[in-house]
């Protein structure tokens, strides 16, 4: 217990996209001194809990509102000097880190992130493929598709295609049909690769799904997949089996840079 005239931190935890040891390892020292824990249950593997000291209070989110949670957060700070919000992939990116820190900020409590794996990074892992690659694309979109949640004026799906760069499509698997009219609308041909992965890196989970954009929503209801996955469009998918490759500048040994000077 802290002192009742002090307030502990709330430390924004990336847990990163299911695998326990894909934490940081500052994360992990941060829960393994935690005096309380609020974890995503219906998103973040449980068993990444399991380095909270004995005595740690834990509590799942999945049944609280954005009140409630704000209000555990800070009435856990008033008791321990370290207080965790363990959230799925990176706290930035589709959370509501900023809902939470705003009333937190209000009440003078301190706060800090520790990013995490996204699970756009698991997936092209998990399916060992590469976001980017010379004179292809070298521009990653990290985008959803508009649902219950209207997206701003310019991002709807179409117009992002149109750049032919890499799509990381999240929040979105049930949605697919609204995926295939973008790509098309866009101009994206019917044999396009695409990739999909659900639960990527979660031990006995993982199912990685490839297609095109013709036959990929099928192939996701053959495998039972219709929720917790990431889709990606992009026209780099499968370049380990391409018969030719434009090389990295970077590693080209008639390439000089500050390091290294042209050998040809």
């Amino acid at each position: 217990m802290i002192p009742t005239d002090t307030l502990g931190k709330v430390w924004f935890v990336g847990a990163g996209p299911g695998d326990p040891e894909l934490l940081t390892v500052k994360g992990r020292r941060l829960l393994e001194q935690a005096g309380a824990i609020l974890f995503a249950g219906s998103l973040v593997d449980q068993a990444a809990t399991l380095y909270a000291p004995p005595g740690c209070v834990i509590r799942d989110s999945k049944d609280m509102t954005l009140e409630d949670m704000t209000a555990w957060l800070a009435e856990q700070a008033r008791a321990h000097a370290t207080v965790v919000r363990l959230q799925t992939g990176d706290p930035g990116l589709y959370g509501a880190l900023i809902e939470m820190a705003r009333p937190l900020t209000a009440a003078g409590i301190e706060w800090a992130v520790v990013p995490g794996v996204s699970s756009a990074m698991a997936s092209m892992a998990a399916a060992g493929e590469s976001m980017t690659l010379p004179e292809v694309t070298q521009t990653v979109i990290l985008t959803r598709v508009e649902g219950r949640t209207p997206m701003p004026d310019g991002e709807d799906l179409a117009s992002l295609a149109a750049h032919r760069s890499t799509l990381c499509i999240f929040l979105s698997i049930t949605l697919m049909y609204k995926i295939e009219a973008a790509l098309r609308a866009a101009g994206w041909p019917e044999d396009s690769p695409m990739l999909v992965v659900h639960k990527a890196s979660w031990p006995g989970e993982e199912k990685i799904i490839r297609g095109t954009l013709a036959d990929i929503k099928a192939r996701c209801r053959e495998a039972g997949v219709a929720s917790q996955a990431m889709i990606v469009a992009s026209p780099t998918l499968g370049a380990l089996h391409w018969d030719t490759l434009v090389r990295s500048k970077l590693y080209d040994p008639t390439f000089t840079h500050r390091f290294r000077k042209a050998s040809a």
